[in-house]
């Protein structure tokens, strides 16, 4: 199992939205959807939430390198997204792969 590695941002920002390491872990264990992130080199993880009346989903960005993930940030956004652009197939085998 990879480590995970919190910067001192992602902290902050799970405070702002009332996330805990445990909601963001399960995020990541469980994604909806995987997309390129807007940083380089990152990775954008979704998770849907809330009910029908309000929805909303949970962001997760990370950088992941041979031993660690870094969680770079953690939002909730209000509403849902259209998809974007996905990661490429053989980068989400990859992902699968290192999660087994």
């Amino acid at each position: 199992m990879e480590r995970l590695f919190w910067t001192k941002h992602s902290e902050a920002k799970m405070s702002f939205y009332h996330l805990s390491k445990q909601r963001v872990q399960r995020v990541l264990h469980t994604p909806k959807r995987i997309e390129e992130g807007i940083a380089p080199n990152t990775i954008a993880i979704m998770q849907v939430a809330g009910s029908q009346k309000h929805p909303y989903e949970i962001w997760v960005m990370l950088q992941e390198t041979k031993t660690r993930r870094k969680i770079i940030s953690a939002w909730r956004y209000p509403g849902r997204t259209k998809p974007g652009q996905p990661l490429p197939e053989e980068i989400l085998r990859e992902i699968r792969e290192v999660r087994i």
